[in-house]
Formats: C-alpha cells, structure tokens, sequence
C-alpha cells in the first residue's frame, strides 16, 4: 500500500474496481479473492478483548496505538469475513487516528459493495466498525 494514500483514495480505488464488476456475485467473487491475502491472527491475540460482538461468523479484530497511528490486525472465520476485513483493515489500519476518526464510514457505501451485503453481514460490518473506532478513541485517549 502506498502510504500516501488517504483513507478515502482507498475507497476511491476499490470503487474503480469494484466498477469492474456487472454483477452482485462478481462483487462477492472479488471480495472471496480479497480474502486470499488474509493472515490469521497468532492465538494469543484471540480473545475476548479482540473479539467482534456482533459479526455473523466468528471474528478477532486487534488493535493498537503508536505514536498517533492505529494498528489493526484482524482474523475472520468464514469467506466472507476474510475478505471484507482484508478490504477494511487495507482502508482502516495503519492510519494517524485524527484520520480514522475524522473519516465517515458512510463513504463506504460508495465503493458500491456495502448493500451487497445481506443484513446479517451489514451487522458484522457495523460491529466492525464500531470495534475500530473505540480502538481509535482510546488511542486519541493516550496520546
């Protein structure tokens, strides 16, 4: 990743991609192909600290502060989930936290993926999103 790349040229690239796609299912193929590139987090950092209440396949999402930038590590169970955190941690992690914090999840239904999702899984992602930015808050807490 390049790190000049903001949060919302992330989204804007995945948008370009996703653009690609004709098809709801190629959207979802796309994000199973994400999910590829996901690594498991080690098991000590599997608890109940790390995770994610709420999501609809077992989920861990690790988080922490240095020097004003928020380290996100994450593991998902099924498909789905490795794929949308491997999307989210590329958008969400490894950013000063005034970004993250600043930043509206909103503008993530502009990747065009977001509705896709079936309710159940526009929960996880929510719950995703609220564990990132209580990780945020408590980093901005610290500092």
């Amino acid at each position: 990743m390049n790190m000049q790349e903001t949060m919302i040229q992330t989204v804007a690239r995945y948008k370009e991609d996703f653009d690609l796609f004709p098809t709801a299912n190629d959207k979802i193929e796309y994000i199973f192909d994400l999910g590829k590139k996901h690594t498991p987090l080690p098991d000590e950092e599997k608890n109940d600290a790390t995770f994610v209440e709420g999501c609809a396949s077992a989920a861990w999402l690790m988080g922490e502060c240095k020097d004003g930038i928020l380290l996100l590590r994450g593991e998902g169970t099924s498909e789905m989930a490795k794929g949308m955190l491997t999307l989210l941690l590329d958008i969400f992690a490894n950013r000063p936290v005034d970004e993250i914090l600043a930043f509206d999840p909103a503008k993530l239904h502009e990747m065009g993926v977001v509705e896709l999702l079936s309710p159940v899984r526009q929960q996880s992602l929510e719950a995703f999103l609220n564990k990132v930015y209580a990780y945020a808050q408590k980093c901005k807490g610290e500092n």
